[in-house]
């Protein structure tokens, strides 16, 4: 089988979808049955084509990319425009039996214009479906057809979670769509011993976004710490609205309980994990979150919203609250904190639910995809 597979996400660019991507191609190395090349973004100006495995190979293309985590429209268009060139180039010398597109724009769009050629799959991520990410509300308006018409020509669409899912079915209700979840690495991340509570962690990983809802945590720190005053509250990410946060961290009078640690290589996130207490994903939209299937496979209770994926991952194993409620933010911790042996419960329980989703599970449900769509 001959996956040409898209996404101009990929480590070091990007976030969720990146490191998706990336455990997705260590699993697709394992097989030999199947030959897969991804084109991607470069971060520098240099096109490259760069082996993964003996049956993976990477190409890299020079769209003078200035942050690694926000696009611009015109990066995006260079992107499409290269790696559409891109394929036409690569087909004289090798035959695709499927296109597997990640993000509906641009990399579905790109496939679509192939569709004749080629036949193609979408994985829907987030923010390439209308409604999911209010800062694109223009954008949603002007490509909702384009979009309608790339999703009826796929022979798939696949979203990561029921509630994108949901979401897709408002723009396009007669598309097939089915669910194949984020996967996390459980041998990577490590069970916490919850830093036996002396000093509490409370640990967040997200790109710094409005959509992340990290000021509503934020704002929840001077309710926690009139009972629990030796909490840390641990920022790993970096973003727009860094400065913000710590400007509003300062304003609060709590930015000393505040460790913002800016971004932080992948390589080094397990450790985070292994040294927290409890994790909070106070997210104002999510599809379904990697970061919190890392922190599951770490053992941790988890504190996240009621939206994405929530609902399909908390169990018994967290607490789900309303979008935008600082307050109930500072009453989910103060109730973890002042129950150890809930935390150790709901962390034995995360990890259990966790390790159902591994990513050799969810590169073999793409392999079944991959065979009934070609």
């Amino acid at each position: 089988m001959n996956i040409l597979m898209l996404n101009y996400e990929f480590p070091p660019i990007g976030g969720g979808a990146s490191n998706y991507t990336f455990n997705l191609l260590k699993e697709f190395s394992k097989y030999d049955t199947v030959s897969l090349d991804l084109i991607t973004s470069s971060s520098e100006d240099l096109y490259e084509k760069i082996p993964f495995s003996d049956n993976v190979n990477i190409y890299r293309l020079p769209i003078n990319k200035k942050d690694e985590f926000h696009w611009t429209q015109k990066e995006i268009i260079s992107y499409s425009v290269k790696c559409y060139y891109l394929i036409k180039k690569i087909m004289k010398e090798k035959k695709f039996d499927l296109i597997h597109a990640i993000f509906g724009i641009p990399s579905g769009l790109i496939a679509y214009l192939y569709r004749k050629k080629i036949p193609y799959i979408v994985s829907l991520r987030g923010s390439d479906v209308p409604g999911f990410n209010k800062r694109f509300s223009f954008h949603y308006l002007m490509l909702k057809p384009i979009i309608r018409r790339i999703w009826k020509n796929a022979r798939i669409i696949i979203a990561n979670s029921q509630d994108l899912k949901s979401l897709a079915q408002r723009t396009s209700k007669d598309v097939k769509i089915d669910i194949i979840p984020n996967g996390v690495n459980i041998s990577e991340f490590h069970p916490s011993d919850h830093n036996k509570n002396k000093n509490p962690i409370i640990l967040t990983i997200a790109r710094l976004t409005k959509r992340k809802g990290v000021d509503d945590l934020i704002k929840a720190i001077p309710m926690i710490v009139k009972y629990q005053d030796s909490i840390k509250v641990r920022i790993i990410g970096g973003g727009k609205e860094e400065k913000k946060l710590k400007k509003l961290a300062r304003k609060a009078d709590v930015f000393q309980y505040v460790d913002f640690t800016g971004h932080m290589p992948y390589e080094g996130i397990s450790r985070h994990y292994s040294s927290a207490d409890i994790f909070v994903l106070p997210s104002r939209n999510e599809g379904m979150s990697n970061t919190i299937l890392e922190a599951m496979a770490s053992s941790l209770p988890i504190i996240t919203t009621d939206t994405g994926g929530a609902n399909e991952l908390i169990a018994e194993n967290g607490i789900i609250i309303p979008k935008n409620n600082p307050y109930a933010i500072a009453n989910a911790i103060l109730s973890l904190l002042n129950d150890h042996k809930l935390i150790r419960e709901m962390g034995k329980k995360s990890r259990h639910i966790a390790g159902r989703n591994s990513w050799e599970y969810v590169a073999k449900k793409y392999l079944d995809v991959y065979k009934t769509s070609i």
